[in-house]
């Protein structure tokens, strides 16, 4: 029989680098490159900018803890996100309402895509109202995953605005800001 012990919030807050709490065990999350980089800066200052404007939220960049309470995950890093809670030198608590998840090179294939539905669904039960799945590499930039129609995204492409209703009222991105020009 197993005695394995289970990792805590309080074990997440030793990591050295990116890791979420997910199933009992800190998983690791690798660097990413240059152009996913880009793009989920892109996004956070876009959000930064909006924030400023509207005096409304905060914006949050990669590499932040946001901790949950649901039975296979306690906590989250997306690349970038939306928070409406209040900001502690703790994680933030709650999940944010609006999530980015931009995908690395390792993100692509039939087990990347379960693994990534997983997450958003996850995300949506957690309380998270928009999750943006950002694909560089493809023709369907920026897919917006609602929690009241998940399976059925919202498509944005090079040329286009896109927005993240109703987490992040009145914001939108021009698409072309997310790639290096």
């Amino acid at each position: 029989m197993s005695t394995k012990t289970e990792a805590t919030i309080e074990d997440l807050y030793k990591v050295e680098g990116k890791a979420e709490l997910v199933n009992g065990e800190i998983v690791y999350m690798s660097p990413t490159g240059g152009t996913p980089n880009y793009a989920a800066l892109e996004i956070a200052l876009s959000l930064r900018q909006f924030v400023k404007l509207t005096k409304t939220g905060h914006a949050v960049g990669d590499n932040a803890a946001f901790t949950v309470n649901l039975p296979g995950r306690k906590s989250f890093s997306p690349d970038a996100a939306f928070y409406t809670g209040d900001i502690t030198m703790k994680f933030f608590q709650g999940a944010p309402v609006f999530a980015v998840e931009v995908r690395s090179e390792g993100d692509y294939g039939a087990k990347a895509e379960r693994e990534m539905a997983r997450k958003r669904a996850e995300y949506f039960a957690a309380g998270t109202q928009v999750v943006w799945d950002v694909d560089l590499l493809g023709e369907s930039v920026v897919r917006v995953h609602a929690a009241n129609d998940p399976d059925h995204p919202r498509i944005y492409r090079r040329g286009e605005t896109a927005e993240a209703e109703p987490a992040v009222p009145g914001w939108t991105m021009a698409v072309d800001d997310l790639f290096v020009e």
